[in-house]
């Protein structure tokens, strides 16, 4: 469709490009097309892992934009300003706040934290035109969910840290904060460590029920099409290499492989479900899942970790 209809800019969630590395990793079939005209590619729905943010601009050879937004907003709360001004990219990071957002990152007790520190990922009041002005029918739950935690913020339910450099990481939702051993971990900070894996084409981390330690981060990898390594091996890699690179303190000790993630239509990857899974708890099977099937193949992956 790019090539046939001349698109200048294309949206898309990172996980559809996760699933094109995967089966494509050296680009043999975009070469059978022309893309010179597309101008920039756009992702959003989801973190993009530093990996696969390279992988894509390598290849094409054209802006990759990671940016951040959320339905309540109706248009991005952070990005690459195109057509504004252009700022150099940090893979993994979503860039600045966009013109009218004033984000800011607390702590629990409501602190603004100082660069590099990571929180609970706020937009001071008021919020700029676009976004919602409350939830349909109930004003009581549009305060509880968004307003009421921190008086004066809006609470987006994502964490996150900006460096020193104004620019905004979101490493996930805050659900995705897991307690070990009373140590807050971000499971985005060690997805981010196993997508830089040769072998690994997209991955989940969850947290789960540990009797020791409160919760215990489990990895979930999908490989590249043709690795043909044994998956023992692979597995003692990356978990190697969260100990190396996020520390001892992550217990970093369990990663399955599997065929696929579950999925929702847009490409979000379902996190929770998984960790329902995991602890062996009911949960509804999400409307918008887009193969209600791999959930039996994820139950019986976790399960052979006990």
């Amino acid at each position: 469709m790019i090539e046939q209809h001349k698109v200048k800019t294309f949206f898309t969630a990172p996980t559809a490009i996760r699933a094109i590395k995967r089966d494509d990793y050296t680009g043999e079939y975009l070469r059978k097309h022309d893309l010179s005209g597309l101008e920039s590619l756009f992702l959003a729905g989801e973190r993009t892992d530093s990996d696969t943010y390279n992988w894509a601009r390598d290849l094409l050879k054209k802006p990759v934009i990671d940016h951040w937004w959320q339905t309540e907003s109706g248009w991005p709360m952070c990005g690459n300003f195109m057509g504004l001004q252009y700022f150099p990219a940090k893979p993994g990071s979503t860039t600045k706040p966009m013109p009218g957002y004033d984000v800011k990152i607390l702590d629990a007790s409501g602190q603004e934290l100082t660069s590099g520190e990571n929180g609970f990922v706020v937009v001071k009041l008021p919020l700029p035109p676009g976004c919602f002005p409350t939830l349909w029918q109930d004003d009581k739950r549009f305060m509880e969910s968004y307003m009421d935690s921190y008086p004066g913020y809006y609470l987006t339910g994502d964490n996150g840290y900006i460096d020193d450099d104004g620019y905004v990481w979101i490493m996930g939702r805050t659900d995705d904060i897991i307690n070990v051993a009373g140590h807050r971990l971000s499971t985005g900070g060690m997805e981010e460590v196993l997508a830089n894996h040769p072998d690994v084409a997209e991955c989940a981390v969850i947290g789960v029920a540990d009797d020791l330690k409160g919760q215990a981060p489990v990895g979930v990898c999908v490989l590249k099409a043709g690795v043909e390594r044994n998956e023992r091996e692979i597995v003692e890699e990356v978990i190697k290499m969260v100990r190396e690179q996020v520390g001892p303190i992550a217990s970093f000790k369990k990663t399955v492989i599997v065929k696929r993630l579950p999925k929702t239509r847009s490409g979000k990857i379902l996190r929770s479900t998984m960790r329902k899974i995991a602890d062996v708890e009911e949960y509804a099977v999400p409307s918008t899942i887009e193969d209600v099937a791999v959930l039996d193949e994820i139950t019986e992956a976790l399960r052979s970790l006990g």
